[in-house]
């Protein structure tokens, strides 16, 4: 079965559409599907409308939140509802086309684990295209996985993939990077761009501001969420040492003024490299102590979540064998 998850904010003029062409691609190639809509705080008659598909088609269920909590915890409750053995992630407002679900299934066939859509011809505005653009050169440059559109809202994965892949905030766009580094297989296929026909975007310029601090966040846990003194600890061994060698050098100039005299005696007290150097001795043991604690925190929280990933298992052939313990 494929599992179609829909986020839905204030979409009512476009659902029984989406839903007809849903259907309609699905029944003309044999496709076992059902649709889970999450009405995340609509003010319109969303989820009247939810409501009503799903009481005519038992392929059709619907969520509703109490407010707006977000595109990725409403993912993250259609996630959590799925039946199917493929997920497959869809906005609600007709600019990703249904008839792609054919070629995203058969790029799964081919062994991936998660595939995600390109908008190769893009129907936006200018502002939003050429930000995207270094958006995305930025993700690859920084994470390893080069795609061209992370941002692309149609994405189809294996279901044991948002098992091992934790979203939150708007950690959703990454579900691709964070899969990668989980080491699951990633591909991409470019899909058709259709213009908006009904409502307006739900993003705005902010959107980009916190998509790149959502990037920095995601290099620190893809690289260094395991081992974050590896980083806090390096910064700080950094600026640590560049404070130790700038009093080093004030304290033998010191000695060679005022014991040895071999210079003119001067006091150093007023110099700037005695506030530069005792304030970058502070900023590493500021890293150092703050790498210390995400160390603990890891260790005592990390067991909630294993450090590697499971492709596949052998059989237990002889079920009498000993086990081990580690």
């Amino acid at each position: 079965m494929l599992s179609i998850v829909i986020p839905v904010l204030n979409e009512e003029e476009s659902l029984r559409e989406l839903h007809r062409q849903i259907i309609d691609v699905c029944q003309s190639n044999a496709i076992n599907v059902e649709v889970i809509f999450i009405d995340d705080g609509s003010t319109d008659s969303s989820w009247s409308i939810i409501s009503d598909l799903a009481e005519k088609d038992q392929r059709i269920f619907g969520i509703r939140f109490r407010r707006n909590f977000g595109k990725a915890a409403a993912l993250t409750a259609g996630m959590n509802a799925v039946r199917g053995k493929y997920i497959m992630m869809m906005d609600a407002d007709l600019q990703d086309d249904p008839a792609e679900i054919p070629s995203f299934l058969a790029k799964i066939d081919e062994g991936y684990d998660v595939v995600n859509g390109w908008k190769e011809r893009r129907l936006d505005p200018w502002h939003k295209v050429y930000p995207s653009k270094v958006f995305n050169w930025m993700v690859g440059a920084l994470n390893g996985l080069k795609l061209h559109d992370h941002n692309c809202g149609i994405k189809m994965f294996r279901v044991e993939v948002p098992r091992e892949v934790r979203l939150y905030g708007e950690m959703h766009r990454f579900i691709a990077v964070l899969a990668h580094a989980r080491g699951f297989k990633v591909a991409e296929v470019p899909v058709h761009h259709r213009p908006r026909q009904f409502g307006y975007s739900k993003y705005g310029v902010r959107r980009f501001l916190r998509g790149f601090l959502d990037l920095l966040t995601v290099k620190f846990l893809t690289g260094f969420g395991q081992r974050p003194q590896h980083m806090l600890g390096g910064i700080g061994l950094f600026f640590f040492g560049l404070g130790v060698l700038g009093l080093t050098y004030l304290g033998v100039l010191w000695i060679f003024m005022n014991m040895i005299h071999v210079f003119e005696p001067a006091p150093i007290g007023g110099r700037p490299l005695l506030l530069y150097s005792v304030a970058s001795l502070l900023l590493g043991a500021q890293g150092l102590s703050l790498g210390m604690l995400a160390e603990l925190i890891v260790a005592n929280t990390g067991r909630e979540r294993d450090t590697y990933s499971v492709s596949e298992r052998t059989p237990f052939v002889d079920q009498d064998r000993p086990t081990v313990d580690v």
